[in-house]
């Protein structure tokens, strides 16, 4: 699971709303994905669907949602390359945008990102908010990088490096974990459970 369950104490007050940020694995947590996107872009930029639902949503990619007593107020979406993570479509409801949500999504995106063994995050971030996630996150302008445009938004190219962490997942880690959920790897799955299956059957065959 991922250890980012709540927003860190110093990015809202404490008495501030706690938030859940766990991956969507089924398909109705997608659809919420999609819904709180489509809330955000579609919306509010009139991002053409096509350009915001642009294939890359099955493809490799992994996604999280904050739920606030159960109901879905943000997300964002992983993509995953040999040697880096891309970090893209944070989309917070907007009553929420003030309240550390959309920092508690990209910590929670370096954190999963960390256990899976990776050290480098990039992301393509408008120039407003910027300044943003450098303060509350640590993410950078990437060096030498001109400012791109897609959906008729100016970007900017951007990243972090993220500290490797002893207990990411490797090709050695225990075959059990890698059979795990994603981002659920520290607590047993419905596959170790079923082990419990094979001890009567050893049992019968050694009597």
């Amino acid at each position: 699971m991922i250890p980012t369950t709540s927003v860190p104490e110093r990015l809202v007050p404490s008495n501030g709303p706690k938030w859940e940020i766990r991956v969507a694995h089924r398909l109705d947590e997608i659809m919420q994905v999609i819904s709180l996107r489509a809330i955000a872009y579609m919306h509010e930029q009139s991002c053409p669907y096509d350009e915001e639902i642009d294939g890359n949503d099955f493809a490799g990619a992994t996604h999280l949602i904050a739920r606030l007593s159960g109901e879905p107020v943000g997300c964002v979406r992983l993509r995953w390359f040999a040697d880096f993570f891309k970090v893209e479509r944070v989309a917070v409801l907007p009553r929420y945008r003030k309240s550390g949500l959309g920092a508690a999504l990209l910590d929670a995106s370096f954190e999963l990102g960390a256990k899976k063994g990776y050290t480098h995050a990039l992301g393509h971030v408008e120039p407003s908010i910027v300044g943003l996630w450098q303060r509350a996150c640590g993410v950078n302008p990437r060096p030498g990088r001109a400012n791109l445009a897609f959906s008729d938004h100016e970007y900017v190219e951007v990243e972090k490096f993220v500290p490797k962490r002893a207990d990411a997942i490797h090709v050695d880690s225990d075959p059990m974990i890698l059979l795990r959920p994603e981002g659920e790897w520290d607590r047993p799955g419905i596959l170790d459970r079923s082990n419990e299956r094979l001890f009567p059957l050893r049992a019968a065959r050694q009597a």
